[in-house]
């Protein structure tokens, strides 16, 4: 399952609050669209991004490093978010 949580880039924080679930990248894309829209922030702004769980999980809940990954194994990723922004 996708789910947004909350990344503010904190090293120190590995804990990370679950803000929702969905089922598909795409609800979880409108989802964090909404956020934004809301926040009347953009995505780099409003400290959110879409994670692929391993675990069940839900809202609130706080999620370990260990319990997510950017991309759901298998999942194709777009050519754009293969390589790093830096040099």
């Amino acid at each position: 399952m996708y789910a947004l949580i909350l990344d503010d880039g904190n090293l120190s924080q590995p804990r990370k609050e679950v803000v929702s679930v969905h089922r598909s990248r795409e609800t979880a894309e409108k989802a964090l669209a909404k956020r934004m829209k809301t926040l009347g922030k953009r995505v780099w702004e409003c400290d959110t991004r879409i994670v692929w769980v391993k675990t069940k999980t839900k809202a609130g809940e706080f999620l370990g490093t260990g319990d997510f990954e950017t991309w759901r194994p298998g999942e194709e990723i777009p050519l754009g978010e293969r390589f790093p922004d830096s040099d």
